[in-house]
């Protein structure tokens, strides 16, 4: 990838993006260190990709089985009827349910994707009788249960 492949960014800044993304808790002068730069041009770079949307935030990643959400699932979910008022309250209800980290709509076969995280394969029914039927306009779900991930990563390539 050419420094030019990602607009407003150049080769240090990439860099130290994808320290971050490694570690979000190091220091300005460890980060200094590893790309070649001033503790204070650092931190400077640091509040223009914040300051331009490039840093969203920092947060810590959790064991999902010791916070009681070790089942991973995937719900393809089918509406009876696709307008723009049942699209928005669909949304609007997913939102609010702590359960569901990440909800998409699609093409294809199906309307929306949920990927949620429970304690259990109880604790799934529950939030399928509780959480998703009773959201508007739901004709019809599929349920893929996570067996095995092997692939989880959440940093994006630099």
């Amino acid at each position: 990838m050419s420094d030019s492949d990602i607009e407003g960014l150049d080769r240090l800044d990439r860099k130290l993006l994808r320290e971050l993304q490694a570690d979000g808790r190091i220091t300005t002068s460890e980060l200094a260190d590893r790309i070649g730069l001033s503790p204070t041009a650092t931190a400077d770079r640091i509040r223009r990709l914040t300051r331009e949307g490039f840093i969203l935030g920092y947060r810590a990643k959790l064991d999902p089985v010791k916070v009681g959400r070790g089942l991973l699932v995937f719900v393809e979910v089918l509406l009876d009827r696709t307008s723009p008022d049942v699209f928005e309250s669909f949304a609007a209800q997913v939102r609010r349910s702590g359960e569901v980290l990440e909800c998409h709509m699609v093409t294809g076969g199906f309307d929306y994707l949920i990927k949620a995280r429970v304690k259990d394969m109880g604790s799934y029914r529950a939030f399928l009788g509780d959480v998703i039927l009773p959201l508007p306009g739901v004709r019809e779900t599929r349920t893929y249960a996570v067996m095995e991930e092997i692939k989880a990563v959440d940093t994006l390539p630099i």
